[in-house]
């Protein structure tokens, strides 16, 4: 009786480490159909600043379009099929900034002739995200904090920022009063600049709960 208790409790056992490998697995596995298409998005990066620089802005606005809707779809795909990843959770929003960055970048170059965004945006835009990433590498060394989730200010940056890129694309296709151009890149600065204060706030608010924290 005894031996039959202890053989069904090994038996619960072995189950509950089974499902629990199995969810692990899940959760780092990163050879997903999400994460595919995320790469695929890195992997259009470079020519996408070659087709900037040389002037081909048909198919950069075209590239940038694809990468876009990838972003979508890798995303819907992840929740409908059930296929969310550690690794993606990290891969997305690097090759999202890698996109980004090197369509400020790109988007600089100067150009004859062509609409580019102003160096002192594409300056402050860089040293936000230096910024982020200097605080989000201080809290993890310093207090072991990994998730340091976007604010809304961080999220409307970002929309300001895509739609920036998409609008100075378009402007080198069609004819786009400078004036509305001007009135986005000054909302992209304000917005920028908004917000890398705001994740300072933030952060400094985390660090002193975790301070009060250890003091009691």
């Amino acid at each position: 009786m005894r031996a039959s208790g202890e053989h069904r409790l090994r038996e619960r056992t072995g189950a509950v480490a089974q499902r629990a490998a199995q969810e692990v697995r899940a959760v780092v596995r990163p050879f997903t159909i999400p994460n595919g298409i995320t790469l695929l998005r890195v992997a259009l990066t470079p020519f996408f600043f070659l087709a900037v620089v040389s002037a081909n802005y048909r198919a950069a606005f075209a590239l940038f379009l694809i990468a876009g809707i990838s972003d979508a779809v890798d995303g819907l795909l992840a929740r409908v099929l059930s296929m969310r990843s550690l690794f993606g959770q990290y891969l997305d929003p690097i090759a999202d900034k890698v996109l980004l960055v090197t369509a400020y970048v790109a988007l600089t170059w100067p150009s004859q002739g062509g609409v580019t965004i102003p160096i002192w945006l594409t300056v402050m835009a860089l040293s936000r995200d230096l910024l982020i990433v200097l605080v989000a590498l201080l809290l993890y060394l310093g207090a072991g904090i990994r998730d340091f989730r976007p604010s809304l200010w961080g999220k409307a940056t970002t929309f300001v920022h895509i739609a920036t890129v998409a609008l100075v694309l378009l402007a080198n296709l069609v004819e786009i009063r400078y004036e509305i151009l001007l009135t986005l890149f000054y909302g992209a600065l304000g917005l920028t600049i908004l917000s890398g204060l705001d994740y300072l706030r933030r952060a400094a608010k985390v660090m002193e709960s975790l301070h009060d924290a250890e003091r009691l």
